[in-house]
């Protein structure tokens, strides 16, 4: 008998390092780790301890989870790149699981902090979009759900786990990042950038 699949779910998107080793329908290991930066070194050895903890090696698994955003523009970059660069080596699919599959829950308007007293959310039959967060908060009171936006809940790697096992033997396409606003940083309008003769 085949043994049961090993999905490696891992999210970025906020100021954390979040990531949970699913096998079959039991959570083996998992931790959540906040941090303002330095998600980029610290993800892969966190990845490691993961997999150690649980008894388990890269060439165990099944697939890849990983959280797409909507979030920090940096660390979806970095949870995205990694996904992808281990999905190519170990030759296993990658899911991406956005915050809203992530952060459902029944009774809850699924929404994700933003900058600016905003919140990305979803409400209900209608496309996720960034609004004022008390905007949000009315419309999830009107729709009789509970409203507690959270950058970084527990659970979040482990459910992006559980999305990806329900996803990963359906050829999915490869992660990509999931932008809702601009970027708050901007080349100069005023002045073109110089080119640099090499």
């Amino acid at each position: 008998m085949p043994s049961e699949p090993l999905i490696l779910g891992f999210d970025t998107s906020a100021a954390h390092c979040a990531a949970a080793l699913l096998r079959g329908d039991q959570i083996m290991a998992e931790r959540l780790e906040l941090m303002k930066r330095g998600q980029a070194e610290r993800l892969m050895v966190l990845l490691e301890e993961v997999l150690a903890e649980a008894g388990a090696s890269w060439k165990d698994l099944t697939a890849i989870g990983v959280g797409v955003g909507p979030g920090n523009f940096t660390g979806i970059r970095i949870g995205v790149s990694a996904a992808r660069g281990l999905a190519l080596g170990l030759d296993i699919p990658a899911v991406g699981v956005d915050g809203f599959e992530a952060r459902q829950a029944d009774g809850t308007l699924a929404a994700i902090p933003a900058p600016r007293e905003q919140v990305y959310a979803a409400l209900p039959d209608q496309a996720p979009r960034l609004m004022p967060a008390s905007e949000a908060a009315e419309a999830a009171r009107g729709a009789g759900l509970s409203f507690a936006p959270e950058a970084s809940p527990e659970g979040l790697a482990a459910a992006i786990a559980r999305h990806a096992a329900l996803r990963a033997n359906d050829n999915p396409a490869a992660p990509a990042p999931l932008y809702m606003r601009a970027a708050d940083a901007a080349p100069s309008r005023d002045v073109p950038p110089a080119l640099i003769d090499g």
